[in-house]
């Protein structure tokens, strides 16, 4: 998210760190096969080689022969892995399997992320890098259910850094010992609003409980198994766990509910965020022969249009084909299967971020990804947001709260239903507006998101994991951290004294009786 007026402050920025920090040895492991994921992972990589270290990037995704300004820059395919998730999602279509309640996904994430951290730590390329002899100064790995990884900074001798693509979570949280407090930090799976009321409080802190026991009892030691398997004389998981040196948040007070953070902990949201390029010609032109605007109806890259039920799809087509607005529609398939109407386009793929960057554009129908939100927002574009898993709910509840978007759940998906959140969204000037607010605070940064991940990386560097910025509660044992140690010889000093005040007054009031008596 680089400004014109910023590049002078970029060269000074690159020239002070190459003069500091002398080409250090940084891994970035990032095994999720999801290209938004992708796009984010590999922004901060290019951007630390650009400034004169020498990166290695793990990912599923083919290389690119990136050639950085100054540093070198070498990728490791996960070869397979894209195919296999492919072949996965071919099996599984998401519009048709029946909603998750957030304890069911507990239990398929355990799965999903044993599997994945597996795969990665077996992958022949992975093995190759781990008996290569290596060494990195700084290990970055993708917060995503694979902990197990966390164990291989330790192996090359590096820090320990971790990039959460969805901000901050109790996935997180307790690793760098910031508070999750249930009664204003709502579960990401369980999308309340940051304003719960009683019961959503209390179903809350109920999933929070529930959440932290699997963790310790059933994923965490499944997940240690793994790192002894592959890394015999590793230390254990729980000294990788809780060794974190920063944890680089892909969020910002724009585009989530305000939270606490430990001094490790650095939000750069919007970092990934580049400036707009000019559209291609095809595309300025549909945009500049669209006399009522544009708007731009994407899922995203995990989830596919062309799934979407026969019977919804067909409603979508019949609403844009009612509407004054032409339609950019990203469409997986290179015909739909009924007569597209006049005023809609469709592609495989478009240039999301320059599209959102247009003034003529009206409005952005989206999954609610965190990326696709944080591009939305940037550019101060109004969403309808149609979340189907994960974070999307989160996201889509957050934009509905402050009022630059509005949910439309995908089963309830008609032509009237899509005509008329379209029209409330366009003709309802508070979401603009609200957009337009919401991409000053985020635009309104003392630096530059991507100069700070760099900085914070190289502070990381230059004091040696920066083990001052790691919080106290990391040393302390559950029962510390919760003060049963001291409530609990309270409660028993106070029910002992009860119950010899009882006693006493008992015996005294007996006595007194017999004397009376007598």
């Amino acid at each position: 998210m680089l400004s014109r007026n910023n590049v002078l402050q970029r060269c000074l920025l690159i020239v002070s760190f190459l003069c500091v920090v002398q080409g250090a040895k940084i891994l970035g492991l990032f095994p999720v096969p999801g290209k938004s994921h992708y796009i984010l992972e590999s922004t901060l990589m290019k951007a630390l080689a650009d400034v004169g270290h020498d990166v290695t990037l793990v990912s599923p995704f083919p290389k690119e022969n990136y050639q950085p300004v100054n540093g070198t820059y070498r990728e490791i395919v996960l070869t397979g892995f894209l195919e296999a998730h492919a072949e996965r999602r071919k099996a599984v279509n998401l519009f048709e399997t029946p909603s998750i309640n957030p304890l069911s996904a507990i239990y398929i994430m355990n799965k999903i992320g044993l599997k994945l951290t597996e795969n990665t730590f077996k992958h022949k390329n992975v093995q190759n890098l781990i008996h290569s002899n290596k060494t990195f100064d700084i290990v970055i790995v993708g917060q995503f259910m694979n902990d197990a990884l966390k164990g291989l900074a330790s192996h090359f001798g590096g820090h320990l850094v971790l990039f959460s693509s969805v901000g901050t979570s109790t996935w997180v949280n307790h690793l760098v010992g910031n508070p999750s407090i249930p009664s204003y930090t709502p579960e990401m799976l369980l999308s309340f609003p940051a304003r719960m009321t009683y019961f959503q409080r209390m179903k809350n802190a109920l999933f929070n409980a529930i959440y932290n026991i699997n963790q310790h009892l059933i994923f965490y030691p499944r997940q240690n198994k793994l790192l002894k398997k592959y890394l015999p004389n590793a230390p254990d998981l729980h000294d990788a766990l809780f060794n974190v040196s920063l944890v680089l948040l892909n969020t910002h007070e724009s585009i989530a509910f305000a939270s606490s953070y430990v001094p490790c902990m650095k939000a750069i949201g919007g970092f990934h965020v580049k400036l707009p390029k000019r559209l291609p010609i095809e595309l300025e032109n549909y945009f500049n022969n669209s006399k009522n605007g544009v708007i731009y109806f994407s899922l995203g890259s995990n989830v596919k249009s062309k799934d979407l039920p026969k019977q919804t799809r067909e409603g979508i087509i019949k609403a844009f084909s009612k509407l004054k607005e032409n339609v950019l529609w990203k469409y997986e398939d290179d015909n739909l299967p009924v007569d597209l109407p006049s005023n809609v386009r469709i592609e495989k793929w478009f240039p999301q971020q320059d599209i959102l960057a247009h003034p003529k554009l009206k409005l952005f129908i989206t999954h609610a990804g965190y990326a696709s939100t944080i591009e939305a927002v940037y550019h101060g574009v109004p969403i309808i947001a149609i979340p189907i898993f994960g974070d999307q709910r989160m996201n889509a509840v957050y934009a509905e709260t402050k009022g630059f978007g509005s949910i439309l759940p995908w089963s309830e998906i008609t032509e009237e239903t899509m005509i008329a959140k379209i029209r409330e969204v366009i003709d309802n000037s508070k979401y603009k507006e609200n957009a337009k607010r919401k991409s000053i605070l985020m635009k309104d940064r003392q630096v530059q998101p991507l100069d700070d991940a760099i900085y914070w990386i190289n502070y990381i560097i230059r004091h040696k994991g920066a083990p001052h910025l790691r919080v106290a509660s990391l040393d302390l044992a559950w029962y510390q951290y919760y003060l049963l140690d001291v409530y609990v010889p309270i409660f028993v000093i106070i029910y002992m004294f009860s119950i010899s005040t009882k006693i006493l007054y008992r015996k005294y009031f007996k006595k007194n009786e017999k004397i009376k008596s007598s």
